[in-house]
């Protein structure tokens, strides 16, 4: 039996523990390690190399949507789960776009937690019962931000493609690609070609076997 090797980042110790206990007793996961900060899993994390992280979203020092940023661009085979009490749209929108894998509210029956664990460290989504349908609309609106012609430049950037290369195939100047990624990068809020392939496939604009 393949072992999920588990991080808890929470700040508050009852529930570290209460987590370490019910987790512990579960076959197939190991907890390997508990952080009070979201600074703290970070690091651990990077030292431990855990297949998934339990990720509270309010705690010191760094918060929890910083963290999942942060372990998304240093250490992408790491999923992370968010296991927290707040439930707002904004909140859930956030995790998502920072590149959680799943969201659960900690009033969870256990066995819904161990089956968004088993999710998330398989990479797949793994959102609490009634969140999907809470953030549909919200993915929706994020795809019909983007023309036909934008997901199709941004599918090209997600497979490597310079912008001499996509304005070749797309038989457009490179000018126009520019101009493109630049609406791109307005509409989705983000700085640069990874952060928006990072965003369009966290809200499922396209996948990365297509193209």
């Amino acid at each position: 039996m393949t072992v999920i090797r588990i991080l808890i980042a929470d700040d508050h110790p009852v529930v570290r523990t209460g987590l370490h206990g019910m987790l512990a007793g579960q076959a197939g996961f190991s907890v390997i390690g508990e952080a009070r900060t979201g600074a703290e899993a970070v690091a651990l994390a990077l030292r431990l190399q855990p297949d998934v992280v339990l990720m509270d979203l309010r705690m010191p020092e760094m918060d929890g949507i910083a963290a999942v940023k942060a372990l998304r661009e240093k250490l992408p085979g790491t999923h992370v789960l968010v296991l927290t009490s707040y439930v707002s749209d904004y909140d859930v929108r956030a995790a998502l776009d920072a590149g959680a894998k799943g969201y659960l509210l900690k009033d969870a029956p256990r066995e819904e937690l161990y089956r968004a664990i088993r999710l998330a460290a398989a990479g797949k989504p793994a959102l609490g019962p009634g969140l999907a349908e809470r953030i549909l609309p919200y993915m929706t609106a994020s795809a019909n931000l983007l023309s036909e012609r934008e997901i199709e430049i941004l599918r090209l950037v997600a497979q490597g493609r310079a912008n001499k290369e996509i304005a070749h195939r797309l038989h457009i100047s490179e000018a126009t690609v520019k101009t493109h990624l630049g609406h791109i990068y307005r509409k989705l809020d983000v700085a640069d070609r990874a952060a928006a392939v990072a965003v369009a496939l966290q809200r499922g604009l396209f996948t990365t076997g297509e193209g």
